[in-house]
């Protein structure tokens, strides 16, 4: 008992509380960047219909782009966690550049497809000419932000990579006070001007366009290219970056660095936007239940969405302490840095489940006053209270695998788990039923499919962590 509390003492409590800093900010700039999304849902609905719905349609094209290269991008993360664990800073400033060029071709081929291939996918979705027109306007101005996002993305890895999260925090704050502003300005004009600040302005000022979703487009790429510069501003004078120097001189393009990334990152990125599809698959699938089915799944989808940003950057401070310690040749010591996240993970999803249970009621009540939306979001925030602990569990347990740099079976798990088991049995159960047993479930189907394909990624991606951690 006393070796026990002695390791808690000397081992567990300081990774824990070192785990735990480096986690908090990450949520801080993974809710700020939420918080850009969220204004401009409540601006453009503000303005009118159709630009509400052609920005939540166009920010259904652009977002999981910008997830597969945030993905990517990550694999820097422990790449640099590793060198700079093993101190080996000299290195860490080429690799840095790999993905700084990696970044832009991903931005420049997702501003390519942004503004060349909306039109024909609007067609497809059979999209109302006028949502599909100011959408594809919107688009065309998010375009110009890309590469901005992607260099932010890669210099943020790099950043989080040096144990440095909270850069990322401020910045993302920098970016959401940027993009208030700009968004009144540029979709309300003049007018929402004059509404707010009198009649008193410049002329000039009074005058000036009401763009909707359009505006709401450049807003958005204002946004995304003020957090990169002020993230490579910040970089280049930051003292903690002093040993790295990544802006001393440029390295040019390698194939061997390059190559590490993608095999890094990329299953990172595939991974992320299987998830990403899983919940707009879902959301397709359930469209035909009807408005009340609807409107319940994305209220229970947006509040389990934002207490499950705690879990996700918990994960992302594991790739980084899993990173370090390995990259210290400390491979006894990185089990255990894994396993004690794994652990912390299962408290924090005993924290979101009991938010979940008692105050789904007020919370829905905020979201919307139709009782029968209510009764139906409640039924499934129960069920959404069940999957707390392997979604938090699959999401660290990824997170700790990547700290191995290992990506590619964390992405055939992730396949498997999300579309066979989660969609596929959903579908199932949604549409079928449990054979003669009961009728279609529905809705409820669906989440409980999520449960089963959430369980299922844990168990396998723990399965694959105890191995490789036994290899090392």
């Amino acid at each position: 008992m006393g070796g026990f509390t002695s390791n808690i003492k000397s081992i567990y409590w300081p990774e824990t509380r070192t785990l735990v800093a480096l986690a908090l900010p990450i949520c801080g700039a993974q809710l700020a960047q939420a918080g850009m999304s969220v204004v401009d849902v409540i601006m453009t609905g503000r303005h009118n219909a159709t630009d509400l719905a052609a920005v939540s349609v166009g920010s259904s094209l652009w977002m999981p782009l910008m997830l597969f290269m945030t993905g990517t991008l990550m694999g820097l993360t422990p790449i640099v966690a590793h060198l700079l664990g093993g101190k080996r800073n000299a290195e860490i400033r080429p690799a840095v550049h790999q993905a700084l060029w990696v970044a832009l071709v991903l931005g420049f081929t997702a501003a390519a497809l942004l503004w060349t291939v909306v039109t024909p996918i609007f067609e497809l979705m059979k999209v109302p000419p006028a949502v599909a027109r100011e959408s594809a306007a919107y688009l065309s101005a998010v375009a110009f932000g890309m590469p901005g996002i992607a260099l932010f993305q890669a210099l943020r890895a790099f950043s989080d990579g040096m144990n440095h999260t909270r850069p990322a925090l401020w910045i993302s704050l920098v970016g959401l006070t940027v993009n208030i502003p700009s968004n009144y300005l540029l979709i309300y004009g003049g007018d929402g001007l004059v509404n707010l600040l009198g009649d008193g302005l410049p002329s000039a000022l009074q005058q000036l366009p009401a763009l909707g979703a359009f505006g709401c487009g450049i807003a958005t790429a204002l946004s995304m290219w003020t957090m990169a510069v002020a993230m490579a501003f910040y970089t280049r004078k930051g003292r903690t970056y002093q040993s790295v120097s990544i802006w001393q001189t440029l390295t040019p393009p390698t194939l061997s660095g390059i190559r590490e990334l993608i095999v890094v990152g990329v299953p990172i990125g595939v991974a992320i936007f299987v998830e990403v599809t899983l919940f707009t698959l879902i959301a397709l699938f359930i469209a035909s239940f009807g408005e009340v089915t609807v409107g319940a799944h994305q209220i229970a989808l947006s509040f389990t969405s934002i207490l499950f940003m705690l879990p996700m950057s918990l994960s992302m401070a594991l790739t980084v302490r899993v990173g370090n310690t390995l990259g210290q040749q400390r491979s006894a010591m990185a089990r255990t840095v894994a396993w004690n996240g794994i652990v912390i993970s299962v408290i924090v999803a005993v924290i979101n489940s009991t938010l979940l249970w008692f105050t789904a009621v007020p919370v829905i009540s905020l979201y919307t006053s139709n009782a029968d939306i209510q009764a139906l979001a409640l039924t499934i925030i129960s069920l959404a209270v069940i999957f707390q602990l392997s979604d938090s569990l699959q999401v660290n347990l990824a997170g700790a695998l990547r700290g191995y740099k290992d990506t590619r079976i964390v992405m055939v798990i992730t396949v498997l788990s999300y579309w066979i088991v989660g969609l596929g049995g959903g579908h199932w159960l949604g549409t079928h039923g449990i054979g003669d047993m009961s009728d279609p479930l529905g809705v409820h189907g669906y989440w409980i499919g999520l449960i089963a394909g959430l369980s299922t990624a844990a168990l396998l991606l723990a399965w694959r962590l105890k191995w490789i951690s036994q290899q090392e």
